[in-house]
């Protein structure tokens, strides 16, 4: 059995860069360019640059100095603290990968719940958060039609920019994670036909569920879905809706959202 993984640096609340932002001080380190380094590893100029302003940020103090002019054109080259993060982190890594070496030869499969460890390490603000793989992308001139597989039949659509996608390294395949705020989830009642229920509306997802629980407010109620294979939704709507609804628990609904409210997030 083999194992791999990866480690990303953290300072209390401060992240200060994952495996390929690593990767992307390395190589500007070794071609001495923004742009070369960001071909090496696969990013566009403006991804890369976005990532080290981001960690320029982070440190209080440059990582990457550029320089204009000259034969080349000009270039850029690390800062010592830079290079300085980057022997720490080599450090870390090695020594990481000994640690995964030496749990591939204990003879146990941890792959399945490593990768729950990391789902439920990651926190943000959006109440629903959804495993799930890529199925399939359809390209377009701007944005890109990410399609996730939930299991048991179940699908979600995300909409994302083409550049985002790119960055993500978005295909088939592909282990992500759907982030949701509770306010972009809408509630239906599904209907009959040949079409499951279905409601006709323009938003793309539409996930059956039951009502597991409403919480009432002064103003909005919390309603909370239960989704196939155990996983649950938290939609919040008005409470004149849930009573016009009539919502109460085991009532079948659909969760409507609508692709451009789905945020990816994916496994390094």
């Amino acid at each position: 059995m083999e194992l791999a993984g990866s480690i990303a640096l953290r300072s209390g609340t401060h992240a200060w860069g994952s495996q390929k932002r690593m990767a992307l001080l390395e190589a500007i380190g070794e071609a001495g360019s923004i742009t070369a380094a960001a071909k090496q590893i696969g990013l566009s100029y403006k991804a890369a640059w976005d990532a080290v302003d981001a960690m320029n940020n982070l440190a209080g103090e440059p990582l990457v100095l550029r320089s204009t002019g000259g034969q080349r054109g000009g270039g850029a080259q690390l800062t010592p603290r830079a290079i300085e993060l980057l022997q720490v982190y080599q450090a870390l890594n090695a020594e990481h990968q000994r640690f995964l070496a030496a749990l591939a030869k204990a003879g146990r499969d941890p792959t399945h719940h490593l990768k729950l460890i990391q789902q439920m390490m990651i926190q943000t603000s959006a109440r629903n958060k959804l495993a799930a793989t890529v199925s399939r992308v359809v390209q377009g001139a701007v944005n890109d039609e990410i399609v996730l597989d939930l299991g048991e039949g179940q699908e979600l659509v995300a909409i994302i920019t083409r550049e985002s996608a790119r960055n993500l390294g978005v295909a088939p395949g592909k282990q992500a994670l759907a982030f949701i705020k509770a306010s972009s989830v809408m509630v239906g009642l599904p209907g009959g036909g040949a079409d499951g229920g279905r409601l006709k509306l323009s938003a793309r997802n539409q996930l059956r569920g039951r009502v597991s629980q409403v919480v009432p407010g002064a103003v909005n109620c919390e309603v909370r879905i239960e989704l196939p294979q155990g996983r649950s939704l938290a939609a919040i709507i008005t409470m004149e809706s849930a009573k016009t609804l009539q919502l109460q628990e085991g009532t079948e609904v659909l969760a409507v959202i609508k692709a451009s409210s789905v945020l990816l997030g994916v496994m390094e």
